[in-house]
């Protein structure tokens, strides 16, 4: 495991306050930011912050379960190939394999909580994505860490 990466252990009781961050990190990733939570072996555990007219692309994550939990905002999710808008105090099942994008396509932004499980490489997925603004590296880095982009869908969601 990297130097810069805190050690995964087994998960304590006890509560990350508000506003708190795992090892002081935030991530800028596609125009969002990403306030890691906690983090275990087996799940992984984010708040996001998502700003009106950014959007995740299509991607897989074939050895995860991902589940976002909406506090604020809506935003659109193609699941597959079936579109859906996700509300506050919904929660957004996408199991591994499912392919999936997100879109802000609202005037305002959402908020949001994400997890996954296991945690895998996502963790050094976002560190290595941190503040890249060129697609195609941020593609290539993905590939490299579980995560597959997929091309966009024929229509925008």
């Amino acid at each position: 495991m990297p130097a810069w990466m805190p050690m995964p252990t087994p998960m304590t009781p006890g509560i990350t306050p508000r506003g708190a961050s795992l090892d002081g990190r935030v991530w800028h990733i596609l125009g969002q930011t990403y306030t890691p939570l906690y983090l275990t072996e087996s799940s992984f555990g984010w708040h996001a912050l998502l700003p009106a007219g950014t959007f995740v692309p299509p991607h897989v994550h074939p050895m995860q379960d991902e589940f976002i939990y909406v506090l604020t905002g809506e935003f659109d999710l193609v699941l597959d190939v079936e579109a859906f808008t996700a509300a506050p105090g919904d929660l957004v099942r996408l199991p591994r394999c499912l392919p999936h994008g997100i879109f802000n396509n609202s005037a305002a932004d959402a908020t949001c909580v994400f997890w996954v499980s296991p945690t895998r490489l996502l963790w050094d997925l976002f560190e290595a994505i941190d503040n890249v603004s060129d697609p195609s590296e941020i593609i290539r880095q993905a590939g490299m860490r579980e995560v597959e982009f997929l091309p966009p869908p024929a229509s925008a969601v």
